[in-house]
This record gives structure tokens, C-alpha cells and sequence, in this order.
């Protein structure tokens, strides 16, 4: 059965409101509110052994997975190695002994995609598609 969870996290914003005796500013606390589901990725298998290279065998290290606001679409999408930060926020896939985390609030924006690599005579580069982006850039690494 799928569990869906619905999160809310508080910021802290400095909103500029001056009290005309003191010049005090307050800062209010902002809510970012999202749907957390149950990511699925798949990986190519010359995604899967570049991401093995990279990690070179250190269990400690795992691949992060992000969609971070920006780009020309809306969303552009982060891959990081790094060492497994152990919070809850994040969901766990492990793919042939390669851990992949993505945070909750990514969630809705990154299951069902794709992950491939591509080797060129330009450079090599990991590609991602993703079919519930209702647009994407032209460089592949922006959507919405």
C-alpha cells in the first residue's frame, strides 16, 4: 500500500516591518507545505556503472538525487555523491549496492524518471528523462 505523507516545514523570512517607534523588525515564520510519495527511479546500465566509479566502493558515500528551483523551466535537476547525511527527510533506493536518496519535498517531481549516461565525443554527462515534466530546456537539465 502506498503511503502518502503531506509535510510542512517552517522558515524564517525577515519581512520588512518597522514599528515607527523602535525600527524593529520581525521576522515571521513561512510554511512550505508539499506531497511526499514514494519515489521510483530507474537507472540505465551505464548510468549505474558510472555512478559505481564515482563511488569508487566508499559505503559511506550515496547519490543525491534533487530537483532545485531554477533554470529556464521552472526545476533543474542535481546529482551529488556524498556522504549518506542519515536524515529522515530523505527516501532510501538502493540500485545494485548503490544507495540513491532523494528528500521528501523532491519527491512528487522526481519518481518515474530516468537516469542515463551518455558517453560523447565531447564529454561524457548523465541524462534525464522525465515523463511527468510538462516542459523541459533545451539542455535537458531544467523543467517543470
Amino acid at each position: 500500500m502506498e503511503e502518502i505523507a503531506t509535510v510542512e516545514i517552517i522558515l524564517s523570512v525577515s519581512v520588512s516591518m518597522e514599528d515607527d517607534m523602535c525600527g524593529v523588525r520581525l521576522s515571521l515564520p513561512v510554511a512550505e507545505v508539499y506531497k511526499s510519495v514514494p519515489v521510483i527511479i530507474d537507472f540505465t546500465d551505464n548510468a549505474k556503472i558510472a555512478i559505481k566509479d564515482a563511488i569508487d566502493g566508499d559505503d559511506s558515500q550515496v547519490l543525491i538525487v534533487k530537483a532545485e528551483r531554477g533554470g529556464c523551466s521552472g526545476y533543474l535537476y542535481d546529482m551529488q555523491i556524498d556522504k549518506n547525511p542519515n536524515d529522515l527527510e530523505f527516501q532510501t533506493i538502493e540500485v545494485e549496492g548503490i544507495k540513491v536518496l532523494v528528500h521528501n519535498r523532491d519527491s512528487e517531481l522526481l519518481t518515474g524518471i530516468t537516469i542515463d549516461y551518455k558517453n560523447t565525443l565531447m564529454g561524457g554527462g548523465f541524462q534525464i528523462s522525465n515523463p511527468n515534466a510538462n516542459k523541459s530546456c533545451g539542455c535537458g537539465q531544467s523543467f517543470s
